[in-house]
């Protein structure tokens, strides 16, 4: 048997390692490579939503103080000048060094410029590497003035929105600072390697509590699985733990207690054939053994002894062979529709033939005559069973009843003894080959002791219904009903 090289320990153990490294490697990309793209993308999202409030709300009266607040709250900073760059509002300077602070009237007039251009809005990013770039070029209004904007050593981004307020174009400017974020990655960087290598410490705590509290369990039933490997008794197996764990331990314990009974039937059954094979054989050998040494032995009575237990023998032999084909499916039912009263009248003159010199009293009552589709020769088989067993348990007075009955279109036959009964805990098991209800084994009157069993397999064949009324001192009676045919 192929063994697992891994325990479930460092099983666990790698699954929670691949689940932390997954989220590291997920707080590395945000944190560290990612992190400075965000952090601008954050900023200049906050300075367009800063524009569109002041540009909805620019007709308050209050909209100044307005403007204060989101200065205030937002961190940036607001100036609104006129279409010529005149200043009407400017927000509080406290840093001193923000791009639109250092701005001339020009300037603000060029940025007003370019975004009436763009469409009523444009953004700017402020940077050594940018501005020369965006703004180094000549303006013909302003008299060829050379417009450059002033450069700081933090990334700025500047909103330039032409609005209307008073009835006249204003040039509205919302300007925040992009601090380099570089020594914040770098200190972030260190604690996430700290943070990695006490991620992998607690998974590999985490595994080792996690297989503790599962495969104890587990290990427990695999090896109370081994002792029920080896041994035929019946074992119960600990579910202490997890639901799951739980219901393995009681279907294991269900599993053990079947297969316990399995085995007790099996040692049974071989105990019960080879009981009923030995004893014809011991007769037929004993007798002819007998006839052979006693030469006044050998007469008919002797002679009829060994065919009977020969024929007896064969019986058991070709039960046994019905039996395993009904079992196994591979024999085939012959079904036509045919007189199922008639058949059975003609079973029953040949068992009152056969028992009447006993003084067996076997009785056919039945009110029309009804026919049915299925397989004759089975279905005469299960009648010669059902009697068969009532032969074998009924009562003193050797009185048994075969009746015939119309239930909603099915017709139904029973067959009643008058014998024990069966207690109402044993019913569930009487259709099992060879089961006893006393549990000591003595071979029929007639039959085989497989009588049962074979009626069970045929009748479930026709999708027939079936069973058993008994009571203890009070008889039995054994029933199948199938669809008549009008």
């Amino acid at each position: 048997m192929k063994k697992n090289k891994l325990s479930i320990r460092w099983q666990l153990f790698g699954y929670l390692a691949i689940l932390i490294g997954a989220l590291l490697i997920v707080l590395w990309l945000f944190q560290i490579v990612f992190m400075d793209s965000f952090y601008k993308t954050i900023r200049k999202n906050e300075v367009i939503e800063v524009g569109e409030v002041i540009e909805k709300n620019i007709n308050n009266p209050n909209i100044f103080s307005i403007m204060d607040t989101l200065a205030e709250r937002r961190d940036v900073d607001i100036i609104l000048t006129n279409i010529i760059g005149e200043t009407r509002y400017s927000s509080p300077n406290k840093q001193g060094n923000r791009t639109i602070f250092r701005l001339g009237q020009l300037e603000y007039c060029y940025l007003g410029l370019k975004a009436r251009e763009a469409g009523g809005e444009i953004l700017y990013w402020d940077n050594e590497s940018k501005w020369t770039n965006q703004f180094d070029m000549q303006v013909s209004f302003m008299q060829g003035h050379n417009v450059q904007l002033r450069n700081s050593k933090d990334d700025a981004v500047i909103l330039t929105k032409i609005i209307t307020y008073q009835n006249a174009e204003y040039i509205l400017m919302v300007n925040t600072l992009v601090s380099p974020v570089n020594a914040t990655v770098s200190t972030i960087r260190k604690q996430l390697l700290y943070v990695t290598l006490i991620m992998l410490i607690l998974a590999f705590l985490l595994s080792i509590f996690i297989a503790k509290k599962i495969a104890n369990p587990i290990i427990k039933i695999n090896d109370t699985a081994k002792a029920l490997a080896r041994s035929n008794e019946e074992i119960t197996f600990d579910g202490k733990g997890y639901r799951e764990i739980s219901e393995l331990a009681n279907t294991l314990s269900y599993a053990s207690s079947e297969l316990t009974k399995t085995e007790s039937f099996r040692r049974e059954l071989i105990a019960n054939v080879s009981h009923d094979l030995r004893t014809p054989l011991t007769l037929i050998c004993g007798y002819a053994e007998m006839m052979r040494d006693l030469p006044g032995e050998n007469n008919p009575e002797n002679t009829q002894v060994i065919i009977d237990e020969a024929t007896r023998l064969t019986a058991l032999v070709n039960d046994m062979l019905d039996l395993s084909k009904l079992q196994a499916g591979t024999q085939q039912l012959d079904c036509k529709v045919y007189n199922l009263t008639l058949s059975i009248e003609e079973i029953m003159r040949r068992y009152v033939a056969l028992t009447e010199k006993e003084g067996y009293q076997i009785t056919f009552d039945y009110d029309e005559e009804v026919k049915i589709n299925g397989d004759a020769l089975k279905i005469s088989q299960v009648v010669y069973n059902l009697i068969n067993n009532a032969i074998n348990y009924t009562g003193k007075d050797k009185k048994v009843a075969v009746k015939q009955k119309i239930v909603d279109n099915k017709v139904r036959i029973e067959v009643t003894d008058t014998g024990e009964g069966i207690a109402k805990e044993n019913l569930p098991y009487i259709w099992d080959r060879y089961y006893k209800v006393d549990k000591t084994h003595k071979r029929a009157a007639i039959g085989t002791g497989l009588g049962l069993s074979i009626v069970q397999n045929i009748l479930e064949a026709h999708n027939a219904t079936y069973g058993v009324e008994s009571e203890l001192h009070k008889g039995s009676t054994f029933w199948f009903e199938m669809k008549s045919i009008m």
